[in-house]
């Protein structure tokens, strides 16, 4: 019986995990959640986070995925201990650099006999396995190429094929699942080198993680058929066994697996949307993992509590309303100067052109996002809300405009610019004091002028306090985008 958790030494170890992606493609949701509990596990430990980049397919790995990963690992602030030196700081492992090493220890097995060359073709192997399945017979490899053994130097076309000593049966105490035990009736003598030369992803893994001496190997538990195979690497390497933690996959709303309809895209469409990367790590934090009823944690209360005690073992239900309402948290508790700064590119993107963003400059813009940051869940829907504040043309409610300005309303409006040009002095509270005489005197409530004035000012009915919002954007721009909506609604 073979064990993945008892007969290991890395429980007295110093924790060292990582988080190992293939460059196939963006990094996806479910990823950055593997990545992040690595990460916080290594942190709230004391340990080292490792960032392996798992290049070995080479028709399906591409740089362009290995630079989206590290933008979206960069954004999200996980940051790695270790990895080759690249202008100063750590670069990733990379597999591909790194088949030497594998081969290196496919000759170890195979001196040792422990390992042994295949010659069977793919087509052998095919046709051998369509045989199998039409008589209902196992479907694993028959050991065939057994008796070839370890010779100096390998067939021509020949694979590597690991010598699964025995029956027998495979358990790990995994420390989200809690124990689980693996049946191994037949012996499966899986390939460790393909015939030209590059590793299987097994064989790969183990060797990364004995070399790197990764004493917890925490991953979905998409992987969990893999361990038995990686358990029998282990043994036949001589080995301690890692501590294995499979994370429950992600569900969409209807509890489906993940998909893009859900919203599970890249990480970046997420900071492309104008989602904060603290809220989307506090989110994918919650995603399966909890303290108590707490929703919302600083970085540094997610390492402080983290642990892997607390991932729950069912399938956790991504829901994009509440990343949503989190991310609005977030914006509310972002001290004004970097809103401003990561709102340029949006405020851009709803037309403010990067003439009018210099000419405002640092201050006046840092007042715009405080005033505006209240309500706002994404920076874009902040930067489009705020738009009207600036220069050029602003987007309207045209429904709104014409329920709201009546010709009654457009009268009053009318009278209230002529009283505004007389004031001494255009700050939030002249105006204030204006408005609500002038209520009085009609016999109205304030936001029976207010409600008008803003609709007209701003073209939307909900906006950020009216008399502080006017001064700042200062009364030649106020009577101008007034005028311009009287104008247009007759």
């Amino acid at each position: 019986m073979a064990s993945g958790g008892s007969a290991s030494d890395a429980s007295t170890a110093k924790v060292r995990v990582r988080f190992a992606p293939s460059p196939t493609g963006y990094l996806h949701v479910g990823g950055a959640r593997t990545a992040l509990y690595n990460w916080l596990f290594a942190r709230h430990e004391n340990g080292v986070f490792i960032l392996r980049i798992e290049d070995t397919d080479p028709e399906r790995s591409t740089d362009e995925s290995v630079a989206g990963i590290l933008e979206a690992m960069r954004w999200l602030g996980l940051d790695w201990d270790e990895g080759p030196e690249v202008g100063g700081a750590f670069g990733p492992y990379r597999q591909a650099e790194r088949l030497d090493l594998y081969r290196e220890h496919a000759r170890r097995l195979l001196d040792a006999g422990k390992a042994y060359y295949c010659v069977c073709t793919p087509e052998e192997l095919e046709a051998r396995r369509k045989a199998a399945l039409a008589a209902s017979l196992s479907l694993k490899y028959d050991g065939r190429c057994r008796g070839r053994g370890s010779r100096p130097s390998a067939p021509e076309g020949a694979a590597v094929r690991l010598l699964v000593q025995g029956a027998g049966v495979v358990e790990i105490a995994d420390l989200v699942h809690g124990p689980i035990r693996f049946e191994d009736a037949e012996p499966d003598d899986f390939i460790l080198l393909r015939s030209d030369g590059m590793p299987t992803y097994n064989f790969a893994v183990v060797v990364d993680d004995v070399l790197m001496r990764i004493t917890h190997v925490i991953r979905g538990d998409d992987h969990i058929s893999n361990t038995p195979r990686q358990v029998k690497l282990y043994e036949a390497l001589d080995l301690p066994v890692p501590r294995f933690a499979h994370i429950p996959m992600i569900l969409g709303p209807d509890r489906s697996r993940l998909s893009k309809r859900h919203g599970a895209m890249g990480v970046m469409a997420y900071q492309q949307m104008g989602y904060l990367p603290e809220a989307m790590v506090n989110y994918l934090a919650r995603l399966g993992w909890s303290h108590g009823d707490q929703e919302i944690f600083t970085q540094e209360e997610l390492i402080g509590h983290f642990t892997l005690e607390k991932v729950g073992r069912t399938p956790a239900v991504f829901d994009p309303v509440k990343l949503e309402w989190l991310n609005g948290q977030y914006i509310k508790r972002a001290v004004p100067d970097r809103l401003a700064g990561l709102l340029k590119p949006f405020w851009e993107a709803s037309g403010v052109s990067r003439e009018g963003l210099d000419r405002r400059g640092d201050a006046w813009l840092q007042a715009v996002a405080g005033l505006f940051q209240e309500r706002a869940r994404t920076l874009s829907e902040l930067a489009s809300s705020s738009q009207f504040v600036f220069e050029g043309k602003s987007e309207r409610d045209e429904a709104a405009v014409r329920k709201i300005l009546t010709q009654e309303a457009k009268d009053r409006v009318r009278a209230l610019l002529q009283e505004i040009e007389t004031l001494p002095s255009f700050t939030a509270a002249d105006l204030e004091s204006l408005f609500r005489t002038r209520a009085a005197s009609l016999g109205l409530k304030l936001v029976d002028l207010a409600q008008p004035f803003r609709i007209a000012l701003s073209g939307k009915t909900v906006s950020p306090p009216i008399f502080p919002m006017m001064e700042l954007m200062g009364w030649n721009l106020v009577r101008r985008r007034v005028e311009e909506a009287l104008k247009e609604d007759g």
